[in-house]
């Protein structure tokens, strides 16, 4: 005699419907993020569509739709077996673009998942960790110089909107490639004619080979833009736990956090402050606290949070702004001013700080960054002195042309990250004090020309440069040769 399962569940109906939320009787046992299922519109799998749990009281139990809310209506059917809202992962996403619950939309067929992770899961705690040490290359000059980053490190990425945010995030996993970095890009609330532009940018980069996207975008339901990060999250940490380096691009939580909102005030909770809901910290924090590395006996990898906010008319003291600024170690603001003058990336040196520091830079790099950024803000205010037209000394002129040089040297174009070696070879030069005796044509010249030379002549020195990052004196010298002759070059072509 064959004896089947027994497949038991709680059985609700849909008491009310507005915008996404729905209010449930019949569901005396619910938890919150417990998955529910509405039985009277079937998806293509045969499965109902999908919602959860956000909130319940003793009568009733609310929840939010997973797609779109027109398939459903009071009076319907409404299931629960208990279980907390999971999402598929495994290898076979590399490469690939899901939605909020891990399906693929992209037309290129179903992917089979090694194994199903929380989409809420409990952040790693402080005796699985280890102090991160690694560096991540970002192949941006001022970041790896002045502001580095480090594998398993939440760095916050703000500014006003069109000033460069995406493609700094763009940039960083570009050169990731051949790095072994797995690189997820999470799109929450945008449009679906940018983020196409994005997936273009990285498939003429070659990018989505290690690379997975997760979207929600603004025609998405206000439920799937609300899980999207978390689904992200969800899926770098399976690498991470296989001993894998993940980084992660949240572009952006200020529309994460509208939604959030929005959610909260159709939930009739109490708005506080700009009418965010009490626990709009928790909502980040809790995200925030999945970065990390780990330590070997708990899988060994790490996972880089790098979350993009907007600030309107360059305020950082903004609610959301000033919320994530306290959960992540550093910032890198971007300022419109120095957008416009054209120093891109826009990245003010004043306000951006990372707070893991120096200690994940090589030495070579390490070395060569000292005193830049406090070069950099005496150069700034040296300038606005000039523009109220006052005497500069002989030593302050010196001071200024140094400035020019170093913001020349930090200027980079969109999608041209460079490698650990050039940023070693054209900052040494700066370090000699070679390029503020020569015009600044000249020193374009250098920064556009002088690593290719260094490369055709000095194979060997920029593999060295690239896999250990040391100044010796055997590679000073070399350097220095190598710049003499690079301008020697450059003096017979000009004859």
């Amino acid at each position: 005699m064959k004896i089947e399962a027994l497949d038991i569940k709680e059985i609700g109906r849909i008491e009310e419907l507005k915008q996404g939320i729905v209010k449930i009787s019949g569901l005396p046992n619910c938890a919150y993020g417990a998955v529910i299922e509405f039985d009277n519109a079937r998806l293509p799998d045969g499965q109902g569509l999908k919602g959860m749990i956000v909130e319940f009281d003793a009568q009733f139990a609310f929840g939010i739709v997973f797609g779109d809310e027109r398939r459903i209506k009071v009076g319907d059917r409404v299931s629960t077996r208990g279980q907390l809202l999971n999402v598929p992962v495994g290898d076979n996403f590399i490469g690939r673009i899901v939605d909020s619950l891990g399906n693929p939309i992209d037309a290129k067929g179903k992917i089979e998942p090694a194994a199903v992770n929380p989409v809420f899961r409990q952040a790693a705690g402080v005796m699985e960790r280890e102090p991160i040490s690694q560096p991540l290359h970002t192949g941006i000059k001022i970041i790896d110089v002045l502001i580095p980053l480090g594998k398993g490190q939440r760095e916050l990425i703000v500014g006003d909107r069109q000033i460069g945010k995406t493609s700094i995030g763009l940039d960083m996993i570009i050169n990731q490639k051949g790095k072994n970095v797995i690189c997820i890009y999470c799109w929450i609330g945008g449009s679906s004619a940018a983020f196409n532009k994005i997936i273009q940018a990285l498939n003429q980069q070659g990018c989505m080979d290690f690379c997975l996207a997760v979207c929600a975008s603004a025609s998405s339901s206000a439920s799937e833009q609300y899980i999207c990060p978390y689904t992200a999250a969800a899926l770098g940490e399976y690498f991470m736990y296989n001993g894998k380096d993940v980084l992660i691009i949240f572009d952006d939580l200020t529309k994460h956090s509208w939604v959030y909102r929005q959610m909260s005030l159709l939930l009739e909770r109490a708005p506080g402050r700009e009418a965010y809901p009490g626990d709009i910290f928790f909502l980040h924090s809790q995200l925030m606290e999945r970065a990390g590395r780990l330590k070997k006996e708990f899988g060994g990898g790490t996972m880089t949070f790098l979350p993009l906010a907007e600030t309107l008319q360059g305020d950082i003291t903004g609610y959301i702004c000033s919320n994530i600024v306290s959960m992540t170690d550093g910032q890198i603001y971007l300022n419109s001013g120095l957008f416009q003058e054209g120093f891109k990336p826009a990245i003010d040196l004043e306000l951006s700080v990372s707070r893991i520091g120096s200690k994940v830079q090589c030495p070579a790099i390490r070395k060569l960054s000292e005193g830049l950024r406090y070069e950099y803000v005496q150069y700034r205010s040296l300038l606005r002195l000039t523009r109220l037209r006052t005497k500069l000394s002989p030593e302050s002129a010196q001071q200024l042309q140094r400035g020019r040089v170093l913001y020349e040297l930090l200027i980079q174009e969109n999608g041209s990250p460079v490698s650990q070696a050039e940023e070693i070879a054209v900052f040494f030069a700066f370090h000699q004090k070679i390029l503020e005796s020569i015009s600044m044509e000249q020193v374009k010249l250098f920064k556009g020309n002088f690593f290719a030379y260094l490369c055709k002549h000095q194979q060997n020195l920029v593999e060295q440069l690239n896999d250990k990052g040391e100044l010796t004196e055997e590679i000073k010298l070399l350097l220095d040769k190598a710049i003499k002759d690079f301008f020697r070059s450059q003096d017979k072509q000009v004859a």
